[in-house]
């Protein structure tokens, strides 16, 4: 089940970017293959093989492959980035909510071995967003800043995190907080948590699922 949640958030969100950025005028994403519903298009080796070991551990990160864009391509370039960066989160977010109705309106019919599917589905979804609108590089939150900022200070951060932006990531990433987990659950674990708790009141109605 968390295999197939994992495809399906992975899926989407890298998919959103490559269609944004073909409606933005960039046809390199779909050169390469990338506007795309199979998820075979949009796996990365790593990325994959670092969430099977996440899976097993049950803590780490993992990653789809990366969409190829060429802002030179675009019609605008700083609200086309903007565009392209925060497509994947909006699709992640539209994705958890059609499902949390789903699950609403069809749990009797799918049984409840699909329901889980469906919760876990549901906050693979609102865990990828949510972890990808922070802004240190390269997640998404990064270039929506920067497409937000004035220019100049667009490019002093843009500078500042091509250099550092890596680092504070995995920083994040391993460094413990005082009480336990890491920096980076202290700070997305909260809004993951709230947007799933009010998805998971709209789409479980009957107490015969546990959300996971």
């Amino acid at each position: 089940m968390y295999v197939l949640a994992f495809l399906t958030a992975i899926t989407v969100h890298e998919y959103a970017h490559a269609r944004m950025a073909l409606a933005a005028g960039d046809e390199t994403a779909k050169r390469q293959g990338r506007v795309s519903l199979n998820p075979l298009d949009h796996l990365d080796p790593l990325g994959t093989i670092m969430f099977v070991f996440a899976l097993l551990g049950r803590m780490g990160i993992a990653w789809g492959k990366p969409v190829p864009v060429n802002p030179n391509n675009f019609r605008s370039p700083r609200w086309d980035s903007l565009k392209v960066s925060i497509a994947g989160v909006i699709t992640n977010l539209i994705a958890a909510v059609l499902l949390s109705l789903v699950l609403r309106f069809f749990l009797s019919p799918l049984g409840p071995t699909l329901g889980e599917l469906l919760v876990i589905c549901i906050r693979f979804n609102v865990a990828l967003a949510v972890f990808n609108m922070l802004p240190v590089p390269p997640l998404d939150g990064s270039k929506v800043l920067s497409s937000l900022l004035p220019v100049e200070t667009a490019r002093k951060y843009d500078y500042t995190m091509a250099k550092y932006g890596m680092l504070i990531l995995i920083a994040l990433l391993v460094i413990h907080a005082p009480g336990g987990g890491s920096i980076i659950g202290l700070i997305i674990g909260p809004p993951i948590d709230g947007i799933a708790h009010l998805l998971f009141r709209l789409a479980l109605p009957l107490p015969s699922i546990t959300p996971a």
